[in-house]
């Protein structure tokens, strides 16, 4: 299975068995049990890489000094055979607890002295916590065990071209993230989120040959590792970036760590710190060395999603040079404090992002102060407003300020993003197409309505140094408003069709086609049928020509880059370089939204970037491997996985049958059809019989349905009886009675044979993968990756005419009732009513009451 099948299948298994333990707490386990699996399968690699004997394996212990420190000076650590995760696999029924004890205590002994602070500790989360997995020692030992036979799948080996286990680690810290409420954001930053800030940074860095990049308050190291392979892209030599990070808990302190060296990073470019950030600021000194070791740490890049509006200690922190400049935070809200830390770290040259709740932006008091004085001393470079509920545990408005220590422009870029998302369960979720459009603007630096805004700072000081978003950027929607005049005479108001400006210079002429202006304020419509007079103008079937004639050979574009290339193509670079090629096909057609245009391209990029992963990891050879179909199912209360059928490890299945076992395909399709008509049939025949025959025991107790045993029983004694006595009455009780037993007959008899022929297509679909040519790869390849890309952006332009289309037939449906016809209509049921109500007879009191209500009919 791919890596996210395999992501899937983990989280769901371990979800199940965490039981009533915290998944804040799990996490912490199940990610630090594949931490260790990470760190024995890495010595594994390297004693077989130099030349170790299985033999010699088997016997590494504590005891063999020499093997110890060989083994520490260039890995850093040493785990002996006993200790392995694949030795613990191997016990079976031998393992236990007390064996991951052993381990663990054994690994803190056995660091290298030069990698002691990077490991030291790593696991002390994971060993104060082992006793909350049972109450007893065999409970445990089961707990663990089946928690290391759920990971033990996972492939470690850092020269895969995709990061299997890196995407699963993220993976199942973003699932636990969801499920772990307001302490979420305690290690977990969106990864939209990230890759959101990653563009925003690795834009300004792309140039440079070597980064430093640092996260004051690092969480689980996911927003660093995202960053760092932003940035990496640009780069020739992903050695080449330097990784710093500091987080106050401990626990969010290990995940830190783990999550950086299993990413293949050079372990001489980590450096982790677990402290206070506000507290007590990047050592000066290292204090292994003070003497010789002071170092201010200046970087290229700090990034940042703190803790909101946390309380925090300002006393005696006016002479701290990272605040002295600008003033304190108040003491109930840090998130000044956080953001004033972060500047002081960054170089002449260098950038910073930083995620705050909204209040940031317009509080008064100290941050007030302090949001002037940055303003005024040219630092703040950008402010992005995020949608609402985009971070777990919290629905506050949040926004990412990007500062800078040298700028050359004194202007502000405001961004209101916050209607750019989708829905994504109880959250909010930035799509591809949300985070190129804001990553864009940033780099543009250009003003687009009701998006974004290039604010002078003069225009900032006339508004007291208040930021916040609506004062300068208004993305609301237009409210409806109803013309006057229109309302009481009917047409269409001329101000509403100019609304629609855009179209009208796209389409020369269309609107003097539609609209016959009867007044200066007022127009009527000229066409009858709205859709087929906008479809066929000439202007339209121009515009919709000149789109098919741009992307023409867009097909071409892709297989070249795509097909023509598959084992060779830089899939992180890639989805750019054909995002480039789509805009810069767009640059001459009006209307179409290039973003959205980008969304379509990569609503289908996950799927083909997974199959490219696979084809470069496994070669070409995987596009012809049929692998089986595992599911979980229950059994006797438990969860089983199981093999339904097979799955092509690229191919679809269905793409096959539809290609190239259409014939076999149709036929099952007809006879399940069939199946579907079967059932209105069986009704019809129901509506047929008497109520004295539905009390017949062929009907069941709701009389909305045949009982099948009884109809056959009785449909048997039928025609026997008609052999003696001669045939059955048209349209009897009897009649239809054997009806509905050929109908239950022929459902059966068509059910079995759908069931042996799916199993029969199935199998054959089998056969034929693993049978394909490299030219039939090449075809289905083309139609799983390429086809649904240039088909959804054909659609396009009829896309945005039928908008067009939609917004006149609005428009003329709004004012084709005008108030006089309302009038009238309610003058007519008023005299209605009244004449009903003369034809009443009543006693006095009633008609005195009825003649009151015809006066008030009447006016």
């Amino acid at each position: 299975m791919n890596k996210q099948q395999l992501a899937a299948k983990i989280w769901e298994s371990a979800n199940q068995m965490r039981s009533k333990i915290e998944a804040n707490e799990y996490k912490d386990y199940i990610l630090g049990f594949i931490f260790y699996k990470y760190l024995s399968d890495k010595e594994l690699q390297y004693c077989k890489d130099q030349d170790f004997a299985e033999s010699d394996i088997k016997v590494l212990s504590e005891n063999d000094m020499e093997a110890v420190d060989h083994i520490k000076q260039n890995i850093g650590y040493f785990i002996a055979y006993d200790n392995l995760f694949s030795t613990w696999i191997k016990s079976g029924k031998d393992f236990d607890v007390s064996n991951v004890r052993e381990g663990l205590s054994a690994f803190s002994r056995l660091i290298s002295p030069a990698h002691k602070k990077l490991f030291d500790g790593i696991f002390e989360t994971l060993e104060t916590g082992l006793s909350k997995l049972g109450d007893s020692s065999s409970k445990q030992t089961k707990s663990i065990s089946d928690l290391l036979h759920l990971i033990k799948d996972i492939p470690m080996d850092g020269n895969q071209g995709y990061d299997v286990l890196g995407f699963i680690y993220e993976y199942l810290i973003e699932k636990f993230a969801a499920n772990a409420g307001k302490k979420a954001g305690e290690f977990y930053t969106p990864h939209e989120v990230s890759v959101l800030l990653s563009e925003i940074i690795s834009n300004h860095l792309k140039d440079r040959k070597e980064i430093q990049i640092y996260d004051s308050c690092s969480g689980s190291g996911s927003l660093l590792i995202n960053i760092g392979a932003s940035v990496a892209k640009h780069m020739d030599n992903k050695n080449n970036i330097k990784y710093y990070a500091q987080e106050l808990k401990k626990n969010t302190y290990n995940l830190t760590r783990m999550n950086l060296i299993m990413r293949d990073i050079n372990v001489n470019n980590i450096v982790t710190r677990n402290g206070d950030t506000l507290e007590d600021d990047w050592p000066y000194f290292d204090e292994n060395d003070a003497i010789h070791s002071y170092s201010a740490l200046y970087v290229d890049a700090v990034v940042s999603n703190p803790p909101y509006s946390q309380k925090w200690d300002p006393t005696y922190k006016d002479s701290d040079p990272r605040y002295a400049r600008f003033g304190m935070a108040p003491k109930s809200k840090a998130d000044f404090a956080f953001l004033l830390h972060d500047l002081f770290h960054i170089k002449p040259d260098g950038i910073m992002t930083i995620v705050l709740p909204h209040g940031v932006l317009f509080r008064g008091g100290e941050e007030g102060t302090i949001r002037k004085k940055l303003i005024e001393a040219n630092h703040i470079d950008v402010i992005i407003g995020l949608p609402p509920s985009i971070f777990f545990g919290t629905g506050i408005p949040t926004v990412v300020i990007v500062l800078k220590q040298v700028r050359q422009n004194t202007d502000i870029l405001i961004i209101d993003a916050s209607k750019g998302f989708i829905k994504d369960g109880k959250n909010n979720k930035l799509r591809a197409s949300d985070i190129k459009r804001i990553a864009d603007t940033i780099r543009d630096r250009k003003p687009i309505p009701k998006f974004s805004k290039v604010v002078e700072r003069d225009t900032i000081r006339e508004n007291e140094y208040n930021l916040n978003i609506p004062r300068y950027v208004d993305s609301s929607e237009n409210a409806e408003s109803w013309d006057i005049y229109a309302s009481m005479f009917g047409g269409i108001p001329v101000n509403e069709i100019d609304e629609l400006e855009k179209y009208w210079q796209a389409f020369p002429n269309l609107r003097e086609t539609l609209f016959a202006k009867t007044s200066e304020v007022n127009a009527n419509l000229k066409v009858d049928n709205i859709s087929k007079a906008i479809h066929e103008h000439p202007s339209v079937t121009a515009f919709i020509k000149k789109f098919t004639a741009s992307f023409l050979d867009f097909d071409v574009f892709l297989k070249k880059e795509l097909l023509d290339n598959m084992l060779t193509v830089h899939v992180p670079r890639q989805e750019e370089i054909l995002g480039n090629n789509m805009f810069k096909r767009l640059e001459p057609i009006a209307l179409i939204d290039k973003y959205e245009a980008y969304q379509l391209l990569d609503n289908q990029w996950e799927a083909i970037k997974i199959d490219l992963e696979i084809i470069q990891t496994e070669g070409f050879e995987a596009t012809t491997v049929v692998d089986p179909n595992m599911v979980l199912k229950k059994k006797d209360g438990k969860e089983v996985e199981i093999q339904e059928g097979w799955k092509g490890r690229i191919i679809p299945f269905e793409l096959v049958q539809e290609t190239y076992l259409k014939k076999e395909l149709q036929i099952i399709q007809h006879k399940e059809n069939r199946l579907v008509e079967i059932t209105p049939e069986f009704e019809e025949l129901l509506e047929l019989l008497t109520e004295e025959d539905k009390e017949e025991d062929t009907v069941n107790e709701a009389k909305d349905g045949f009982v099948n045993a009884e109809v056959i029983k009785l449909a048997k004694q039928i025609k026997a009886d008609s052999k003696k006595n001669g045939s059955v009455e048209k349209d009897s009780y009897e009649a239809n009675i054997l009806k509905v037993e050929a109908l239950i007959t022929e459902e059966k008899e068509t059910k079995k044979t759908v069931k042996e022929e799916q199993v029969k297509l199935h199998l054959q679909t089998k056969t034929t993968i693993e049978a394909l040519t490299k030219e039939q790869v090449y075809e289905l390849l083309e139609l799983k990756w390429i086809s649904p890309v240039v088909t959804s952006l054909n659609n396009l332009p009829k896309t945005m005419v039928d908008d067009l289309t939609a917004k006149i037939q609005s428009l003329a449906n709004k004012y084709s009732t005008t108030y006089a016809d309302v009038a009238n209509q309610i003058t007519e049921a008023e005299t209605t009513l009244a004449q009903l109500i003369g034809e009443l007879e009543g006693n006095d009191f009633d008609m005195k009451g009825l003649n009151e209500f015809k006066a008030l009919l009447h006016g």
